[in-house]
């Protein structure tokens, strides 16, 4: 010990020191369901605390006739709470107490207390996708309150959707995996934006409010129903076999009554001549290819050929017009 520390009170030395509890929630998680062992604390705690009025546990803790003292004390006031032996548990806030376990941290370094044991009890965990949760309560609070964002509407959203879908194929040929994670991001961004603009349907027939939930509801059902070799009694042991699946399962959902139905026209002009050559190829249907003068017949030629290899002519155009992007940037970097 330093020569210039105090020890202890001899009698303090030998007293129990007793022991803290701080329990996490989590805000994502409905209140109320907590783990088996957070509830045998909350129960055998010879005292609980906790500093927040409005957390969202307490009328669930009051419920299970778990007595909730309000109380916001600083480190030494919790050591001295545990004078005696006690456990005294404390309830954390949303943003984790950082105050309270700095100064925890402060007084055990010091040495010149006796420090009740300290436990950090996780009372509830995130599931995978929970911080999704978060972005859909960013995305409400966004939506009233933002001038810019309240007056949006699907169609004026429209053309981000298109940038972003680009910004995130970019990502992924150039394999930047942190510009992936952003993009990705930034897509998701227009999956929820649109969902809650949908929350707010004008009343007018064919204009039935739905919500993010609809929407990933919709796209489960769909899933599953392709899938009958993983959640039903069909197997599939090669691609071409799920593939086989895919399509029949997804010809049975739309019953379209036309090759071309379905295919968006406003998509570049190479993929969408792929996509109907695939539809074509897939219907053993026999379509001659137009002839005609002109740049354009002779590029559908290519992509329909390129289509007929397994190569996406739009993809390997984009490839070959990042190689003429080089080549350009070499020349303008090259002195005469």
């Amino acid at each position: 010990m330093n020569q210039t520390e105090t020890p202890p009170p001899a009698d303090a030395a030998d007293a129990p020191a007793g022991r803290v509890i701080l329990l996490t929630t989590s805000h994502r998680v409905a209140p109320g369901l907590l783990s088996w062992p957070a509830w045998q604390a909350l129960h055998a705690a010879d005292a609980v605390l906790c500093a927040d009025a409005d957390h969202p546990q307490l009328p669930y803790l009051a419920e299970a006739g778990v007595r909730v003292e309000r109380a916001a004390p600083g480190a030494q006031e919790l050591v001295d709470a545990c004078a005696g032996g006690r456990t005294v548990l404390v309830v954390a806030t949303a943003e984790g107490d950082r105050a309270l376990t700095d100064g925890l941290a402060r007084l055990a370094g010091s040495g010149r207390v006796a420090m009740p044991d300290l436990e950090l009890l996780p009372a509830s965990y995130d599931l995978p996708g929970a911080r999704l949760l978060d972005l859909v309560q960013v995305m409400d609070r966004i939506r009233e309150e933002c001038p810019w964002s309240s007056r949006q509407t699907h169609k004026s959203l429209a053309k981000y959707g298109i940038e972003e879908a680009y910004e995130l194929v970019e990502a992924i040929e150039e394999g930047d995996r942190d510009e992936l994670r952003e993009e990705l991001g930034d897509v998701l961004l227009q999956v929820v934006f649109h969902a809650r603009i949908a929350e707010e349907a004008s009343g007018e027939p064919g204009d039935e409010a739905f919500s993010v939930d609809d929407v990933a509801g919709g796209i489960v059902d769909k899933l599953i129903h392709r899938h009958p070799h993983v959640f039903g009694d069909d197997s599939a042991q090669t691609p071409e076999d799920v593939k086989a699946h895919w399509l029949r399962t997804k010809a049975e959902e739309k019953q379209r009554t036309s090759l071309t139905e379905g295919i968006p026209l406003g998509q570049p002009a190479l993929a969408l001549a792929a996509k109907l050559a695939s539809r074509v190829r897939t219907a053993d249907l026999d379509v001659p290819v137009p002839t005609g003068e002109g740049i354009g017949y002779a590029l559908l030629a290519l992509a329909l050929r390129a289509e007929a290899e397994g190569t996406d002519p739009e993809a390997s155009l984009r490839a070959a017009a990042r190689t003429y992007r080089t080549a350009i940037l070499t020349k303008e970097q090259t002195p005469d």
